[in-house]
């Protein structure tokens, strides 16, 4: 291990990371190397970044759980394994086609639960995809299991994105806020005298694409086409935005439990008693209600006005979003690969840094993202011993 802590700090060592996320809608690959300075990583950069599909049968099955069937012990087992062996050849697929040869993967695994702020137990939250399946099927030690260590210190376990994006966006003029449009909406708050700020904003694609299974049957609005073509009603955006989770203070988190699919039907119902008929006018209002919670949050939350509102995520190719963006928000609006980072590629870099930093032994937990003590190492380390 003492070998490979040097590789990466020396910006030898190729890292994978790799995710599907909210959306469960492909897996994700990037690899990267990374740059140290006194002895510290100062900075991550990408190599390669491919999407792999998931199986048919996988993503069936996986689906279904995401949108609530009941998951006894076996088949939450069964999930486990084939998500990490699933996560472990989409990185094998990538370096044998690159011909790379990646010495450690950062996995996130498949959220399946996690917790909305609201549990009396106090948080909790379960990612599956085995780091020891996705070590063996990568041939590369592999980090994963990143959330439990932030919740066992007192954090909501999310945004994990905040704690490496200051290696992501290093070269980003401060302040900044940096907005993930995932199934989930996150931001994070970037300046030269500060701790970063995190929080989850609410629902993004969950939403969205939530409506277009339901309504349309496709997967996704390509562009935004669909919610180009609506007008805003008004009386449900404004309906929306009154959800408790937009007024609770960071530190917050939330997920599917909270906006899945029961919620996603239950905003189309409401949007029907309102006399929302048609589906480009559902579309829309929900494009609008996303901007609107990002604006209100930046008001709200974030004391020190952001020079740029950088765009990442799946969203960022949603042009009806990034437009009512742009309407609500008072900074410019712009993509990360205006800023030297591929919006497809962020969160997949943020869980090579975040290997990076666990096999490095960087402290990562900060009270001001996720509300957990300082100084924990996020990530359970499965060693590839090349045999």
């Amino acid at each position: 291990m003492a070998d490979l802590r040097a590789r990466v700090l020396s910006g030898e060592a190729l890292i994978a990371g790799v995710l599907s996320g909210t959306s469960a809608d492909a897996i994700d690959v990037g690899v990267a190397r990374c740059a140290s300075s006194d002895g510290k990583l100062a900075r991550v950069e990408l190599v390669s970044f491919a999407t792999f599909a998931f199986e048919p049968t996988l993503v069936l099955a996986l689906r279904a759980v995401l949108d609530g069937e009941p998951c006894d012990l076996r088949r939450a087992a069964l999930l486990d394994r084939d998500l990490g062996r699933a996560f472990g050849r989409a990185v094998r697929e990538l370096s044998e086609r690159e011909r790379l040869t990646i010495e450690l993967v950062g996995s996130h695994g498949q959220t399946v639960y996690h917790h909305d702020g609201r549990e009396p137990s106090g948080a909790a939250t379960l990612q599956l995809g085995d780091g020891c399946f996705v070590a063996e099927e990568a041939r590369a030690t592999t980090v994963s299991d990143f959330r439990q260590r932030d919740i066992a210190r007192g954090g909501e376990g999310a945004p994990l994105s905040a704690l490496a994006d200051d290696l992501i966006f290093h070269a980003a003029p401060k302040p900044c806020a940096i907005l993930n449009l995932g199934g989930m909406a996150n931001l994070t708050i970037l300046s030269d005298d500060a701790p970063p700020l995190a929080f989850d904003t609410g629902p993004a694609n969950a939403l969205l694409d939530g409506f277009m299974r339901r309504l349309v049957g496709r997967e996704f609005d390509a562009n935004g086409a669909l919610a180009k073509s609506g007008r805003v009603h008004d009386g449900l955006a404004r309906a929306l935005g009154e959800h408790d989770f937009l007024r609770r203070a960071p530190p917050k988190s939330t997920g599917r439990d909270t906006f899945g699919a029961a919620w996603v039907d239950s905003v189309i119902a409401r949007g029907r008693e309102l006399g929302v008929r048609e589906n480009a006018d559902l579309l829309a209002t929900a494009v609008d209600f996303i901007a609107r919670s990002v604006a209100d949050a930046l008001e709200r939350w974030v004391p020190e006005r952001p020079q740029w509102l950088i765009l990442a995520g799946g969203g960022v190719r949603n042009g009806a979003l990034v437009d009512a963006l742009a309407r609500r928000c008072p900074q410019p609006v712009a993509s990360s690969e205006d800023f030297g980072v591929d919006p497809k590629a962020r969160e997949a870099l943020v869980f090579a840094a975040l290997a990076a930093r666990a096999v490095v032994g960087e402290a990562t937990t900060e009270p001001r993202a996720t509300g957990a003590r300082a100084g924990g190492v996020l990530g359970k380390i499965s060693p590839w011993s090349g045999a």
